[in-house]
């Protein structure tokens, strides 16, 4: 009888190390299913956070923004998230040649800036635009992929394509990589193959990336990736019942921001206007000199840089505002037509085309703008008109879309 009880016993024991070691081989399993290795070189690792890195560039904040938005959204659902600026990490001089001398073209002297975006928009001049300053930062960018390990790359700004595109074309990194489009024509600069798929802010977005040899199939048309309180809508609620004017002009506040508010001030219709001057303090200090005092149908409020665009949107009847993707995609979301005075030539003029074509925005050419105002206040159904354009171009946004494809590309 013993002799049976031990046996028994010891049959148990091996039954139990073999429960044992199937839980050690199913974790296994699961660890292998779900993907979880080092992309670099194909090692798996007991690690269960899935990391991202994007990657940006200071030419505007637009890029920073989408970069910024993607990360929080990203880290709410359990990702390491880790922002960088590859041109800043390579050094200060690269980048106040790149960040600082952007500035000064876009302000001081646009049509110049101009004629390089449209002298690079080419396969030949943009290749040789990505080889020289992928030269500058590759090697940087490269000793940062490999010791942060990412799942995917995700790049929020053109210049930066070609840097990651080589990278993975010289077999030093198998890493999917994403390419945010961040206005609604795309420049040569974005076009690589070696991209695994591409964000896209319209159809119109899509087709211009078709038409510089892009498969279709890798493109998404699920929008510029905007803060989620954009997507939040509710103009119905907070619209204010006087006619509102949003003016912005960019997180540089163009100085072209005087003359439109100059117009409407001196405009025969009560008018609230809300003037957000961005980073310029001296444009701000020169407003707020300027209208000490308003003409009694008048409300002016003057704002520097502000956090709260989302709900000052909800306020406002229409935006007057420089056509950058970033604040083109914040209005459209909100439904708030557009009025278009000023732009800088290149990315922004394709932005101007795309929404005046969708009748979505108006462009207030010369001295048009008073004009197009007026109008807008005495005919409400015109106004209603640009809202139902608009519906039609945001109704595949969807910044959800975006997070799911991020994580589909990293599962596959």
């Amino acid at each position: 009888m013993i002799s049976i009880f031990r046996q028994f016993y010891f049959f148990m024991n091996k039954l139990r190390i073999c429960l044992d070691l199937l839980k050690v081989l199913l974790i296994l399993w699961v660890y292998n299913k779900i993907n979880i290795r080092n992309n670099l070189g194909g090692i798996f690792i007991m690690n269960l956070v899935k990391k991202v890195l994007i990657v940006t560039a200071s030419t505007g904040q637009g890029h920073n923004s989408v970069a910024d938005s993607l990360k929080k959204e990203l880290e709410k659902q359990s990702y390491e998230v880790k922002c960088i600026e590859p041109i800043k990490e390579t050094g200060e001089v690269l980048d106040k040649l790149v960040s600082g001398g952007y500035e000064i073209l876009a302000t001081k002297v646009p049509s110049l800036f101009g004629m390089l975006y449209k002298a690079s928009n080419h396969k030949l001049t943009s290749n040789s635009i990505g080889g020289i300053l992928g030269k500058s930062i590759k090697d940087s960018t490269y000793e940062i992929i490999k010791e942060y390990k990412p799942n995917i790359i995700i790049s929020t700004h053109p210049l930066l394509v070609k840097v990651i595109a080589n990278l993975k074309k010289e077999n030093k990194i198998n890493i999917p990589f994403i390419s945010i489009v961040t206005d609604y024509k795309a420049h040569s600069t974005y076009v690589d193959k070696s991209v695994d798929a591409y964000i896209v802010g319209s159809e119109y977005t899509k087709e211009s990336l078709i038409e510089k040899g892009i498969d279709k199939g890798r493109i998404y048309s699920y929008g510029i990736p905007v803060k989620r309180d954009f997507m939040n809508f509710t103009n119905s609620i907070s619209r204010e019942e006087e006619f509102t004017i949003l003016l912005m002009g960019g997180s540089m506040g163009l100085k072209s921001m005087k003359k439109a508010l100059f117009e409407l001030m001196n405009l025969d219709i009560p008018l609230k206007i809300i003037t957000v001057c961005g980073n310029n303090e001296i444009l701000k200090r020169e407003l707020e000199e300027n209208y000490k005092t308003v003409p009694i149908s008048k409300e002016l409020i003057i704002l520097g840089f502000t956090t709260n665009v989302s709900q000052l949107m909800d306020r406002a009847s229409l935006i007057i505002t420089k056509p950058g993707g970033l604040t083109v995609t914040e209005a459209l979301v909100k439904r708030l037509p557009i009025i278009i005075p000023y732009y800088i030539p290149g990315q922004e003029e394709e932005n101007v085309r795309f929404l005046v074509n969708e009748k979505a925005a108006i462009y207030a050419e010369g001295d048009n703008l008073n004009n197009i105002i007026k109008r807008l206040f005495n005919d409400p159904k015109e106004l209603k008109n640009m809202v139902n354009n608009i519906d039609k171009i945001v109704k595949e946004i969807s910044l959800d879309n975006t997070l799911n494809l991020v994580t589909s590309i990293i599962a596959s």
